[in-house]
């Protein structure tokens, strides 16, 4: 048995069974596997990846095993772990993992380490946790490290900042960045899994509520139009007048969180920012009003604020809703301890959706691979090449085609000459 740390090694079973059912909706990825088993990309690479421990996941861990990558994984959240199937990782398919669903920030940051350990030549992270750690205190790790992928905006933000401050010493993949990833994760895996975990939580019924979506990025857009499609009222809160338009011109109200506050039902931030909802926010909120999170971390709803200001509070009155109390006697809920609650409370974006995403995370590991030694320390756009292939794929497995450019066309699109 490989080392680990997970919580049960007898729920492997329905772990695999799990896996095995995403597998069967992911058949990008199946294709990238096969290519990376016959090829072997990834011989001899040492591997740590902090991402979400989920289903879907686990077959982009298994097509990098496959590949010949010696890999070690642990949790990117301490509440995203889906315990059945760490425990079917470690057992069935003998690959290390440290991740424990409802883990304390303690034993999260010892998992942590336990992935630098491995001292990794490639490594993978979802919200940048990983490769700030070997930044800022593995300075013997710089120089084996020839590439990183990176899968949310929370990370990029991050690593961005990392490259203008001119401590970034890797080179960086922006998988998040990619149209294959952000187009559809974002939009559509966001979308419906984020009203997922809500509905598992609360039980609410979302038509004819008020939903006040704040941050109306690919994530935010996803949210409110599947919350549209329920029957909601919409209401976006945005600090981009650009994003503010293109709210108002797909049919939604925009207004300020503080004009949002006493009117909504139901709240959720899907911004990347910190302390997007505050107490003067929740001091207007009515009695009931549910407030969630979808963004990478748990910073975007002051909690600690609402803990100051609340009479009482009461965990757990459901499964991942939490109680609180004001003084005026009003009660707030909110879901899953502020943490991402597609993943807290429900079971993360379908698998349908990740098979692009992980194809594209895939894909960008062999080009870091390839391209050992010849990329500088910065982020970089994931190649177009991949980008097309991916899509390719993924219309050919949904039975779908597109028309090509005739040679006309061609000539058309590439001469100035013209015109009327």
């Amino acid at each position: 048995m490989v080392k680990h740390d997970i919580r049960d090694i007898k729920l492997a079973s329905g772990g695999k069974k799990r896996i095995e059912w995403a597998d069967g909706d992911m058949p990008v990825l199946e294709q990238i596997k096969a290519k990376f088993a016959r090829e072997k990309t990834l011989k001899g690479v040492k591997m740590s990846a902090c991402l979400h421990i989920t289903a879907e996941t686990a077959n982009l861990a298994r097509t990098l095993k496959a590949g010949g990558a010696d890999l070690v994984m642990c949790a990117s959240n301490p509440l995203s772990t889906q315990d059945d199937v760490a425990a079917s990782l470690v057992k069935d398919y003998g690959i290390p993992v440290f991740a424990i669903k409802g883990e304390n920030n303690a034993v999260y940051y010892d998992h942590l380490r336990m992935a630098v350990k491995h001292g990794p030549n490639v490594t993978m992270d979802d919200g940048a946790d990983l490769v700030s750690t070997i930044i800022s205190k593995h300075p013997e790790l710089h120089n084996r490290i020839f590439g990183s992928m990176e899968e949310t905006t929370t990370g990029v933000i991050r690593l961005k900042s990392m490259e203008k401050a001119g401590v970034l010493k890797f080179p960086i993949i922006a998988v998040n960045d990619a149209a294959t990833k952000n187009l559809f994760d974002n939009r559509y895996g966001t979308g419906q899994s984020t009203i997922d975990g809500i509905i598992r939580a609360t039980d609410v019924l979302f038509a004819g509520k008020n939903v006040v979506v704040a941050g109306y990025g690919w994530c935010g857009k996803g949210f409110a139009m599947r919350s549209k499609g329920m029957g909601a009222n919409v209401i976006v809160t945005e600090v981009d007048c650009v994003k503010g338009i293109e709210a108002a011109m797909d049919g939604m109200r925009v207004m300020t969180m503080a004009e949002a506050a006493p009117i909504g039902d139901v709240f959720c931030t899907l911004t990347g920012d910190i302390n997007v909802i505050r107490p003067e926010h929740f001091r207007y909120m009515k009695n009931g009003a549910i407030v969630a999170n979808s963004g990478h971390f748990n910073v975007e709803i002051d909690i600690k604020g609402l803990n100051k200001m609340a009479k009482k509070v009461r965990k757990n009155v459901r499964n991942y809703v939490d109680e609180y109390e004001l003084s005026n006697g009003r009660k707030i809920y909110i879901l899953a301890e502020g943490r991402l609650v597609n993943l807290a409370a429900a079971e993360g974006h379908p698998a349908c959706v990740m098979d692009m995403s992980f194809s594209t995370q895939a894909l960008a590991t062999e080009f870091c691979i390839r391209n050992k030694g010849e990329l500088k320390a910065k982020v970089y756009d994931v190649p177009e090449d991949i980008e097309n292939t991916v899509a390719s794929l993924k219309l050919k497995a949904m039975g779908m085609k597109i028309d090509k450019l005739t040679k006309e066309q061609k000539k058309y699109l590439s001469s100035w000459t013209e015109g009327t």
